[in-house]
């Protein structure tokens, strides 16, 4: 990091994954007090003193002009927020896309919105992409265009919002806990990923948080998307 987080306060929007969870922390250990928000603020886990818990549904504009009011004064905003609405396009459900676009874009415009006025000077908003806007897949298309979109309304708000800052972030294959649904075939599905990484490696939350911090500290970094994914997309 190339700023102190000492003395800051951050919200954390979507903050029960395993990367949501390691930003909190790292943040934490970095001085910085943290709310956590979501829709079921009950499952995210116990980081002390520090921290505290807050209800917000991102496709639900009052609740979160509700947090803004509550939460006051910031220095930065986090949303690791997602909906997945994967599936061939012949078979998606509307109800489901557009949740989607809730959790991704249209949320956080609403957030943006709702806290720009809340943001003190030096601060930043970090939004989440996705690898899959650079590498679409079949059955993917909503998770390809959300995570698109989000890398496009950084810039935008980057410059509606200066000179508070604003960039997003876009992981590639992280060892979160999203892939144990593989079961026995994760460690084989790793190691594919691995092999094609120019980093031959897959990632962890840690790498994702320290990108994080870094981009919400350094106070020349804005409109910028960065790339967390060992150069996958290249390969």
């Amino acid at each position: 990091m190339t700023g102190s987080m000492d003395g800051k306060k951050l919200v954390l929007i979507g903050g029960s994954s395993g990367i949501g969870r390691q930003i909190a922390a790292d943040a934490i250990d970095a001085g910085a007090t943290v709310v956590l928000a979501g829709r079921n603020p009950e499952l995210f886990a116990d980081l002390g003193d520090h921290a505290s818990t807050a209800a917000v549904d991102l496709g639900d504009e009052e609740s979160i002009a509700r947090l803004a009011a509550e939460v006051g004064e910031i220095d930065y905003l986090v949303s690791v927020a997602a909906a997945h609405a994967n599936g061939p396009v012949s078979g998606l459900d509307r109800a489901a896309v557009t949740r989607a676009f809730d959790a991704k874009v249209i949320g956080p415009i609403m957030l943006a919105k709702h806290f720009g006025p809340h943001i003190r000077e030096g601060g930043a908003v970090l939004l989440f992409s996705g690898f899959a806007a650079w590498r679409p897949t079949p059955e993917r298309a909503v998770m390809a265009t959300t995570n698109g979109a989000v890398s496009f309304l950084a810039q935008a708000l980057a410059v509606e919002l200066a000179p508070i800052r604003v960039n997003a972030l876009s992981p590639g294959i992280i060892d979160s806990g999203v892939w144990d649904r593989l079961g026995e075939g994760k460690n084989d599905f790793f190691t594919g990923v691995a092999a094609a990484n120019p980093a031959r490696r897959v990632g962890n939350p840690a790498d994702i948080s320290a990108a994080a911090l870094l981009t919400l500290t350094n106070p020349f970094v804005s409109g910028t998307t960065l790339h967390v994914d060992g150069g996958g997309r290249l390969a």
